[in-house]
């Protein structure tokens, strides 16, 4: 069950529910058109840029077809199909003969990192514009378009076009380099996808009943303080903003100086909260913590937080137990957010079953036994000993 809780001026009707949106743009979140020179040249430039990058991130090219003529539909596309698609062995192939709208481009552009355009033909939310003294009529046909011009190419001229100039005011302050010089090219793009990465917020799960404990596992007081307190704090010094994710009626007895994050897909358990809390951030990473590991130390988080891969959709500790992700104590980029929406349109509200069927990266933990989950009275008691001893021995 999704809730829908939101604010609204009295008397005044809201037609759609009020949704943060993640920031994209006509593919991807990290997207450039490249423009003004012929299309094999767009070709070939992107085609070193995703060389060099395609080993640290998932690249993907955007183009139209150049057939002047029309062309037969391919396969049982021509016999009235709509969707065909074809095991290629090294690679997969699907044909549409249905329209594509918006949304469904960035659906298929979702898990991809970096989106090159040909300009010519398509836009994007940030351009690449080159300078080609023979393509000056075309690029002055598209100059509506350098809306977010990032960086300037010199192909076979030495200075900018004056309406070029015109149309960037700030073009003083953008990199402009040749087209030939190739590393400072590739470099740019560098720089620009590790400014991209997502921000990390941190997520303590506190929400569940704790059947099995009878009392409420977050509330235990481990180290001094409640266990929910204690993680939070511990999670401040890794993370942006750190939030208790909760059930809305326990909200209120949460102390001061600790931010909630009530669960509004309700009924699902982890997988509520970890949706619920790419709701309200969809563009922010999520660290996401249950609050039944009180063995949990800052050298778990170090190493899960130094091996972070924002290229996968998740970076997770592998259970001891069966060699399956943990998903309780895992970094969830934003990739996963709709890829874990799509599982739970199929009828799964399990988050391990997400991180196995998706290119998760999976680590192995220093100390498993910092992974150990307290759920009993009996569990409750064994930890405690442990606890007890270890710091009677320091």
């Amino acid at each position: 069950m999704i809730s829908n809780e939101h604010n609204q001026p009295e008397g005044k009707h809201k037609k759609h529910a009020s949704l943060a949106r993640p920031i994209t743009g006509n593919f991807g979140r990290n997207e450039w058109a490249i423009l003004g020179a012929p299309c094999i040249n767009i070709k070939l430039l992107a085609a070193d840029v995703i060389a060099a990058l395609s080993p640290q991130y998932k690249c993907a090219y955007a183009d139209t077809s150049h057939n002047d003529e029309v062309i037969s539909l391919p396969g049982r596309l021509a016999s009235g199909a709509v969707l065909e698609y074809t095991d290629q062995l090294n690679n997969h192939q699907f044909n549409y003969s249905t329209d594509l709208k918006p949304v469904n481009f960035k659906q298929q552009f979702a898990g991809t990192d970096l989106v090159l355009v040909n300009g010519n033909h398509q836009p994007a939310k940030a351009q690449v514009v080159i300078i080609y003294n023979n393509k000056m009529a075309s690029l002055q046909k598209r100059v509506e378009q350098l809306t977010n011009v990032e960086l300037i190419l010199l192909a076979d001229v030495a200075d900018i076009f004056d309406f070029i100039k015109e149309a960037i005011p700030n073009w003083q302050q953008l990199p402009i380099y040749r087209l030939d010089e190739t590393e400072k090219i590739i470099d740019f793009f560098k720089a620009k996808m590790l400014q991209s990465k997502p921000k990390l917020n941190g997520l303590v799960l506190t929400g569940g009943q704790s059947l099995r404990m009878g009392h409420d596992k977050s509330t235990i007081n481990w180290f001094g303080k409640e266990q929910r307190y204690y993680m939070a704090d511990l999670l401040k010094e890794y993370c942006d903003e750190v939030y208790l994710s909760c059930r809305a009626e326990q909200q209120q007895d949460v102390a001061a100086g600790y931010q909630t994050l009530p669960d509004t897909f309700t009924g699902l358990g982890p997988f509520g909260a970890i949706l619920s809390a790419f709701r309200e951030k969809p563009d922010s990473a999520w660290l996401v913590v249950a609050c039944d590991m009180p063995l949990l130390g800052t050298e778990t988080f170090d190493h899960l937080i130094n091996n972070r891969n924002p290229s996968s959709i998740a970076t997770a500790y592998e259970s001891a137990f069966d060699g399956f992700p943990e998903p309780l104590i895992t970094i969830w980029e934003p990739k996963s957010y709709p890829v874990s929406l799509a599982f739970l349109a199929q009828g799964y509200s399990c988050p391990r079953k997400v991180l196995i069927n998706n290119d998760t990266t999976l680590l192995k933990p220093l100390n498993a036994e910092e992974l150990t989950n307290v759920n009993t009275p009996e569990d409750f008691e064994k930890i405690k000993r442990q606890i007890h001893q270890k710091i009677a021995s320091t």
